[in-house]
């Protein structure tokens, strides 16, 4: 699964056009894609840093490693004008490897360690190596409304809690914000 949104206009046009540019640009890149949620108008994230998102998620299936899908994902961001320049800044194009069936990696322990990372410290380090599932996808509801609509039923395998529950376990207000575009 994996996780697009965007707050800028790039080279194709505004944040809905640059995630259908994207979601285009996928099967030339070897995923298939095998379900697209709605897209989501969500207040961006963390509050304050930039123009509302709009964001969505796919499932797609490719025989490619995890971390050749991400290289993959990081190419298309490129193409369609994706700079990173500042973590969780406004962005053009933001690609995440959200999971890959029930793969851990590396392990179970960095899992745990970046998903249990104190919010302070989320937004000053980045990992540097891929960690599936994404560590936040279960506090993210521009995350978690988009999977319900397309994988409602994909279980975290190590929190042991499916899409729906995850869901709604959020903060009503946060469900709320996120609004089919």
């Amino acid at each position: 699964m994996i996780a697009l949104g965007g707050n800028l206009p790039s080279p194709v046009g505004p944040p809905a056009q640059t995630l259908i540019a994207a979601i285009r640009a996928m099967p030339a890149a070897g995923l298939r894609l095998r379900a697209v949620s709605r897209f989501f108008h969500t207040p961006c994230f963390p509050a304050g840093a930039g123009p509302d998102f709009v964001n969505a998620v796919v499932a797609v299936e490719s025989a490619l490693p995890p971390g050749e899908i991400l290289e993959r994902l990081h190419a298309i961001e490129r193409q369609l004008g994706r700079v990173r320049e500042k973590r969780w800044g406004e962005r053009s194009i933001d690609l995440d490897l959200l999971a890959v069936g029930d793969a851990v990696l590396p392990d179970a322990a960095v899992q745990r360690r970046w998903r249990e990372l104190p919010p302070g410290q989320q937004a000053e380090i980045a990992p540097d190596q891929l960690v599936l599932p994404h560590p936040r996808l279960q506090e993210r509801a521009f995350v978690l409304v988009p999977m319900r609509d397309i994988m409602p039923g994909w279980v975290h395998p190590l929190l042991g809690r499916d899409v729906a529950s995850l869901c709604a376990a959020l903060p009503p207000k946060d469900l709320e914000q996120v609004r089919p575009l």
